[in-house]
């Protein structure tokens, strides 16, 4: 698609992918949803830089990239979903970040990354991929993930006011 290349992420991906935060905080502040993941940018904020970080320490990500930068990046664990999922009884793989440019919305940059994750999860011999994503605003992310071929399972109240949507994919399931 598009001549993008994806490789596994690395430490000196940190700057990129902050960046990739940044230009989606601005895009929600921009589409009033603020309350997704607030307004400041993730640059500026020294615990979210360390996790960024921790995250392209882990060897978990893949960054998609073109002839001019970064596109996106994907992260997926072995049997550690973010603390509020609730935890199944079976091995899983979880989507722990999915993150694209606004620039490439629309684009499938995003469904590339996740055909990737679903691709190693089935490689691993695994037959579950859970992401969670927040169910605010218009329910757009929701609709998104469905999109892609997982299935709404639960929705968690991470704090008052904010939920997220839990999804799950299985190989066979319908993809788009």
């Amino acid at each position: 698609m598009e001549n993008l290349r994806l490789r596994p992420g690395s430490v000196a991906d940190r700057d990129h992918v902050l960046d990739l935060f940044d230009q989606n905080v601005e895009w929600l502040v921009a589409r009033g949803q603020a309350e997704q993941w607030g307004e400041t940018p993730w640059s500026r904020s020294p615990e979210r830089r360390q996790q960024v970080e921790d995250m392209l320490s882990s060897g978990s990500v893949l960054v998609a990239e073109d002839h001019d930068g970064r596109v996106g990046a994907v992260s997926v664990v072995a049997d550690r979903p973010s603390s509020y999922v609730p935890t199944v009884d079976e091995p899983e793989r979880f989507v722990r970040l999915l993150i694209v440019s606004p620039l490439w919305r629309g684009r499938n940059a995003g469904g590339l990354l996740l055909d990737r994750a679903k691709q190693q999860t089935v490689a691993d011999g695994v037959g579950l991929l859970r992401v969670d994503c927040w169910a605010g605003a218009d329910g757009a992310l929701v609709a998104y993930y469905s999109g892609q071929g997982f299935t709404p399972d639960r929705l968690v109240t991470v704090r008052p006011g904010t939920s997220v949507q839990v999804l799950t994919w299985r190989p066979g399931d319908a993809s788009a």
